[in-house]
């Protein structure tokens, strides 16, 4: 199929009918009729039957669909993409993307550490999952983005900028006092707690499982939650043990819980990303650093 056959293709899978069509991608009727057979005849089998004055898709036409989306996706993001280097990057705006975990406490410290030398460049901060801040990335949608563990994609360059780790966060009163005096806890400790499960696409989610499976530990996940800060909120609320990241930990309320450290030590590494081949402006390198500064007094 050509492209103008795909096109022509996916605007009558949209619309239902021929004129519809015409009317989405601004073609005439006649138009639409003709590079649909054409389509046809090449590929050797109907796309569309109809019924009723409208074109019902054949089989074939149903399996052709989902990689069309797929591909008119894809078009979209290099649209985006162009549009956004015929602008070019902003130098009156840095914008940041982060994810959701380092916004509550890590960032605002770092801006108010950045406000102190940068205190004209206006910013924008978006909390986002991980695929997310990748994509905004390669889009140049954004100038830096930070997140944990390390993301491999060619059109963007990474640097380590701490190393957190896994930390329990207990309600007050769940956990025995021996416990506490040793200001630790293993896995095999919290055996029988309730225990607030990460989602298991989710990085530290999958080095908790990690390190569950090689101590041969099984917890008990009464709760499953997609965020630390949601994991955090229901320790506060008495509902469970919560294991985040020491970022997420920074924002304990030491009235309603204990925070210990875990053992085995499972790391979390935080990254910041920018897009390849660019060295980026002072302002953004400048908030790498801030940002730096304020984990090494944290974490």
């Amino acid at each position: 199929m050509r492209l103008r056959h795909i096109e022509v293709f996916n605007a009558v899978m949209l619309t239902g009918s021929v004129s519809g069509a015409a009317r989405l991608i601004n073609v005439t009727q006649p138009a639409v009729s003709r590079i649909l057979q054409h389509a046809e005849l090449q590929l050797g089998f109907a796309l569309f039957q109809r019924a009723k004055g409208r074109l019902v898709p054949t089989p074939e036409a149903l399996t052709l669909a989902p990689h069309v989306e797929r591909l008119f996706a894809q078009l979209d993001e290099v649209q985006r993409l162009a549009g956004n280097l015929k602008l070019g990057q902003s130098e009156a705006e840095l914008r940041v993307v982060s994810v959701l975990a380092l916004s509550f406490e890590m960032l605002p410290r770092a801006i108010r550490r950045f406000r102190v030398r940068h205190p004209d460049v206006p910013i924008s901060l978006k909390a986002l999952h991980s695929p997310q801040i990748v994509s905004a990335l390669v889009l140049q949608e954004a100038d830096i983005g930070f997140l944990f563990s390390a993301a491999g994609h060619a059109a963007l360059a990474q640097e380590p900028l701490a190393e957190a780790r896994i930390v329990c966060v207990a309600p007050k009163g769940l956990l025995p006092a021996r416990l506490l005096r040793r200001g630790s806890v293993a896995l095999a400790d919290l055996a029988k707690a309730p225990v607030i499960g990460l989602d298991v696409h989710d990085p530290v989610g999958r080095s908790l499982n990690q390190a569950c499976r090689e101590a041969a530990v099984g917890l008990q996940f009464r709760l499953t939650v997609q965020t630390y800060h949601a994991a955090l909120a229901l320790a506060h609320h008495g509902l469970g043990v919560a294991l985040v990241d020491g970022c997420t930990a920074a924002s304990a309320d030491p009235a309603k819980v204990d925070v210990l450290a875990l053992e085995p030590l499972i790391p979390v590494p935080i990254m910041a990303l920018r897009p390849a081949g660019k060295p980026g402006s002072v302002a953004a390198r400048a908030f790498v650093r801030c940002l730096q500064q304020t984990l090494a007094e944290v974490v």
